[in-house]
């Protein structure tokens, strides 16, 4: 039986380190890769959406999105395309939106209208292609909100401290028993090597008492044949 519980015990801590080991390396990789312009993951750009500005028809707040690169000029209405929006209101930051249509700037530069499906407003200024940073490909579910609870001081606790404690302290339950059974035998035998010398001295004075005991009865008897 209790071999069998170690067998569980071990097992569940196996897991648990791996999940921590991953949730590691998920940290690691998104904090490297997630919401970075000049940086991809297999070919893709990931961002995490922070408006649900196109939750009406596509993916919402806390998903996770993966752009690839194009060529803008293969770009069509009804794109989805990632860029780097000039518009006063959010000026230098990732923008994920529809392309409505094809156009130009005022310098004759090719461009799209692009616009968010849920308010179905158009963005403020024409996206030309040196803003264009790739036309969205795939969605992936709430991975942004997890990502973003994990940069927390309590998702760190939560997701990659307690796992690690967790599979820790069996091994110091392990190495308790096994120092005081050390101890314990250091103990034993101290008091054997004790015992060993007691036991000697004992049969020491022993020995001697025998002999002054015989060495009396000897005299007691010469004398008595004297007397006699």
């Amino acid at each position: 039986m209790k071999r069998a519980m170690a067998v569980i015990r071990n097992v569940i801590v196996g897991i648990v380190v791996v999940i921590a080991v991953s949730m590691m390396l998920f940290t690691i990789i998104s904090v490297s890769t997630f919401n970075r312009n000049d940086r991809n993951l297999f070919g893709y750009k990931a961002f995490i959406v922070l408006s649900e500005s196109m939750s009406a028809t596509d993916f919402a707040a806390g998903d996770l999105i993966l752009v690839k690169e194009v060529d803008p000029a293969t770009l069509q209405e009804g794109d989805i395309i990632a860029f780097t929006s000039s518009d006063t209101s959010n000026f230098g930051e990732v923008v994920t939106h529809k392309i409505r249509t094809l156009t130009q700037d005022g310098q004759g530069n090719p461009g799209f209208i692009t616009y968010g499906t849920t308010t179905d407003v158009n963005d403020e200024t024409i996206v030309t292609y040196p803003y264009i940073l790739g036309k969205y490909v795939k969605t992936v579910p709430y991975v942004g909100r997890f990502f973003q609870f994990l940069k927390t001081t309590p998702g760190y606790i939560i997701c990659i401290l307690i796992p690690f404690d967790f599979q820790r302290r069996p091994a110091m339950h392990q190495a308790v028993p096994a120092v005081q059974e050390g101890t314990a035998g250091r103990i034993a035998g101290r008091a054997g090597q004790n015992c060993r010398g007691t036991c000697r001295k004992s049969k020491d004075d022993a020995g001697a008492a025998g002999i002054e005991s015989a060495s009396g009865i000897k005299h007691k008897r010469r004398k008595q044949r004297k007397g006699g």
